[in-house]
């Protein structure tokens, strides 16, 4: 739980009132950007007020009729999602470069040149969204804003999203430690088990994580994996 002197103030206005907690900046940030992350760890103090700088509470009466309930973190979390949140330059700042992170990311491991078939270099990706001027929403997923990203990147560098069915066979004795780490890359469409206690699926991935799809399974099972690609 963050210390009070270094929270900030998420504050909502319903129907002329105001509505206000004491919250971590980083992590209400965290949860208006869609992340898991704990209401309740996210507040400085379990109390809504209707002015945190007066320590004056709001009343039950008009917190029961606002949200139809008086469980604090429930009213916080509807507060959080719903409401502003007071943040400094730097934290705003900070929130966009992350955001950028996680947005090149995802472009290098999902798209592709197709001059070359091979994905682009982050700081290539990087480069051309600042050529493009793009502006990154901080308060908005990554996957929300990567449409319209892409539509305003593709003058500027060629990009192809598509994805590689991969067939794998797994011998039994690495099958345990390996089977997760296959599910997180891509989407198992078919699979299948052998008498020998070997699994066998058909794996979609993006393309551009092709490479390191295949080096993460050498990895895995010692080199011992039979791949097929369509």
């Amino acid at each position: 739980m963050v210390k009070l002197e270094d929270a900030v103030i998420a504050r909502l206005s319903v129907h002329g009132s105001t509505f206000e907690i004491l919250v971590d900046p980083e992590l209400v940030l965290a949860i208006k950007a869609g992340e898991s992350v704990s209401v309740r760890n996210a507040m400085a103090v379990d109390k809504v007020f209707k002015d945190s700088k007066k320590g004056d509470a709001a009343s039950e009466e008009l917190i029961r009729k606002t949200f139809g309930t008086l469980d604090v973190f429930k009213v916080a979390e509807e507060i959080i999602r719903r409401g502003e949140v007071q943040v400094t330059t730097e934290q705003r700042r900070k929130m966009r470069e992350q955001k950028l992170r996680q947005i090149v990311s995802l472009i290098s491991r999902r798209a592709i040149n197709p001059q070359t078939n091979s994905p682009h270099p982050p700081a290539r990706i990087e480069s051309a969204m600042a050529e493009a001027k793009i502006q990154i929403d901080e308060f908005k997923n990554a996957e929300e804003q990567l449409p319209k990203i892409v539509k305003v990147l593709l003058p500027i560098i060629p990009l192809k999203f598509e994805s590689r069915k991969i067939e794998i066979k797994i011998p039994a004795s690495h099958v345990g430690r390996t089977q997760r780490m296959v599910r997180e890359f891509g989407t198992v469409k078919e699979e299948r088990w052998l008498g020998d206690g070997s699994w066998v699926a058909v794996v979609e991935v993006p393309a551009g994580l092709q490479g390191e799809f295949f080096d993460k399974l050498n990895d895995f099972t010692r080199g011992e994996a039979e791949t097929k690609v369509f």
